[in-house]
């Protein structure tokens, strides 16, 4: 996939602690470049090298993703992408999206930027909730 490393290289860059991709299904590049990840699918997979979770977004196993930093996708759906903001808001997450083409969802309580590195176009949701808490705010201020 194109941009694959430069999209590792910033979650590695910019995020520390539980990383989870959402719907690995076959397209493994990305995470086969950032260590101890967990990927989550709706079916079983096995990809050498990638912890991977059968899990899914719309019901999910909240106590697989509680403590992640990040939670990212690959050219996922708008439904997958709107359920991956409600599951960041409850655990306190931002959202990584490599959308398929226009597939652009607007996350409530999320801020969005494009970002460009090489050749990786992507979406970056940052969690209002944490940067608020992050600057002193208290949640119930919000």
């Amino acid at each position: 996939m194109r941009g694959a490393r430069e999209i590792a290289e910033f979650i590695l860059s910019h995020y520390t602690g539980r990383i989870i991709e959402i719907g690995i299904g076959h397209c493994v590049d990305v995470a086969r470049l950032i260590p101890n990840l967990i990927a989550t699918d709706i079916r079983p997979v096995s990809i050498d090298g990638v912890a991977t979770v059968c899990d899914d977004i719309f019901n999910p196993a909240e106590e697989i993703y509680r403590g992640a930093s990040l939670l990212y996708s690959i050219r996922p759906p708008l439904e997958v992408q709107i359920a991956m903001g409600d599951l960041a808001l409850r655990i306190g997450a931002d959202v990584l999206i490599r959308p398929m083409d226009d597939e652009i969802a607007d996350l409530e309580g999320f801020s969005r930027e494009l970002i460009c590195r090489g050749e990786a176009r992507f979406y970056l949701y940052r969690n209002r909730r944490c940067v608020d808490m992050a600057e002193g705010q208290h949640p119930e201020s919000l």
